[in-house]
């Protein structure tokens, strides 16, 4: 394999101090590249030294509307000149708009708002099976949820009892029961697993985590048809899928298919401050009672006023249409390589997953070889690499990418 130059040889003095001191006094949870970021503006983001990176991983779908976006930044320092936190012991004056505001957006009764994906997957869990107990007649404590192989919801004690990530999992038992495992996309494998005690089939429309892994079409409409004959909840984890992501506002949208429940997260806090919620009508959120569950942060002034600008820009329709327009870019872009250093495309909206020839390089080393030509992504599974420009990015952004990405396993395949 030729050399691709997949890293720079020396960082600077200043890049090489914050990395020291990041390592010596934070865990070691992540595996970051190289680069010590300061600034961010639109698609772009500025390291310490003042060189320029195309952001293609978006904060995991957070910066679905850019750095810095200029609407969402007014909205929250003038709320931060208000009031930023009351606790869910009082009410506050810019709850009750984004209630309102995100009800009418996913067509639910209600929402349930907390902060980080990770908190409304667990609330998400909760609630279902507080529903099967009270209103489908389950015995009690043999709630049982159907989830899928490859998934990714998070990394909370309970939430990685049903990963089968062993990163993820190793070292951190006991693990919460509960939870049948199923393979993604086959609802016949749901079916069969689904008896008295099923409360609710958890999924992502498209596992982000996994490398933009989509179901085969039809799945989740044949979800939703199995999930209501045998009186289950379909429980939608859009937090990373969701909000414009993938060319409509929800990825259930690409089959018309509306969930019981919808997990939000990530772009409806716009990068700039963690927003999480689960909306569900009003016969499955009802069982939830003063007490019963709550977050001091959730729904506090600040994260409700800009979640509800967050709302207001994907009700005027253009984030939508931009995501489905780079995502025809992104298509149109990688598709040819296949064969030419690339073995798979996946690709929706402005999401984007490609599997690697692995004899010819890791994911790692892709990224490492974006980053020093000036685009930030990250690999996943080896050799597969995916990237979410924000929604912001433009046409010539977006072939810069590709060409980036072309140049690399052209270099790559030639020979030594």
């Amino acid at each position: 394999m030729t050399d691709v130059t997949t890293a720079p040889s020396a960082v600077s003095a200043s890049t090489a101090a914050h990395i020291e001191a990041t390592e010596r006094c934070a865990a070691h949870n992540y595996h970051p590249l190289p680069v010590v970021l300061s600034e961010g503006e639109g698609a772009w983001v500025v390291d310490v030294d003042g060189k320029r990176y195309l952001d293609c991983l978006a904060g995991y779908s957070a910066l679905n509307f850019g750095h810095s976006n200029e609407r969402l930044v007014a909205v929250a320092r003038e709320q931060l000149g208000h009031l930023t936190l009351t606790s869910r012991a009082f009410f506050n004056d810019r709850l009750s708009g984004f209630a309102q505001a995100l009800t009418r957006l996913t067509g639910k009764d209600m929402i349930l708002p907390m902060n980080s994906g990770a908190e409304a997957v667990e609330t998400a869990i909760k609630v279902s099976r507080k529903w099967g107990y009270e209103v489908k007649g389950v015995p009690a404590g043999q709630a049982s949820i159907i989830t899928m192989e490859g998934n990714f919801h998070g990394r909370t004690t309970t939430i990685v009892s049903f990963s089968d990530d062993d990163v993820a999992t190793s070292g951190y038992g006991p693990f919460t029961s509960g939870f049948r495992s199923v393979k993604y996309g086959d609802v016949s494998s749901v079916a069969a697993a689904i008896d008295d005690t099923t409360v609710a089939v958890l999924f992502e429309p498209i596992q982000g985590e996994g490398g933009v892994v989509m179901p085969p079409e039809g799945f989740l409409r044949d979800l939703r048809a199995l999930c209501t004959e045998r009186n289950v909840l379909m429980v939608a984890d859009e937090i990373q899928s969701g909000l414009a992501r993938s060319g409509r506002t929800f990825a259930c949208d690409h089959e018309d298919v509306v969930p019981d429940i919808y997990i939000l997260g990530k772009a409806l806090g716009g990068g700039i401050y963690p927003v999480s919620a689960i909306a569900a009508d009003r016969d499955v959120m009802d069982v939830i009672t003063p007490g019963s569950h709550g977050s001091t942060f959730g729904g506090n002034p600040l994260a409700a006023a800009i979640g509800t600008e967050v709302v207001a820009m994907l009700e005027e329709g253009t984030f939508q249409a931009r995501s489905a327009e780079i995502g025809g870019l992104l298509r149109a872009g990688f598709e040819p390589l296949i064969g030419r250093g690339l073995s798979d495309v996946r690709v929706r909206g402005a999401w984007a997953g490609i599997d690697i020839d692995p004899t010819l390089m890791s994911g790692r080393e892709m990224s490492e070889a974006l980053m020093v030509r000036g685009i930030l992504a990250k690999d996943t599974h080896g050799s597969t690499v995916r990237f979410a420009p924000p929604l912001v990015a433009s046409d010539d952004d977006i072939a810069g990418l590709v060409a980036a990405v072309a140049e690399i396993l052209d270099a790559a395949s030639r020979p030594a």
